[in-house]
């Protein structure tokens, strides 16, 4: 299991995130950003759909969260 949190994936706070995958901790984080209703939430699920829109947008995303996902070290 390893932990990130909601600024990490692109969100606007400090809430951890857990997953023992990339696609596990992306569909938590997915899931928390959708849940909250601030409006940095709200701007965050906005560029979510967005680069959902964007295939070079979704791709730089996708290629920063495995890299940071990989060097995230697992939980102790």
């Amino acid at each position: 299991m390893k932990t990130m949190t909601c600024r990490q994936l692109g969100g606007p706070c400090d809430t951890l995130i857990h997953g023992a995958t990339s696609e596990e901790m992306m569909n938590a984080g997915a899931a928390h950003i959708s849940s909250q209703n601030d409006e940095g939430h709200k701007q965050a699920v906005s560029m979510m759909e967005a680069a959902r829109t964007d295939p070079a947008a979704a791709k730089a995303w996708g290629d920063k969260f495995e890299a940071d996902f990989t060097t995230t070290p697992v939980d102790a």
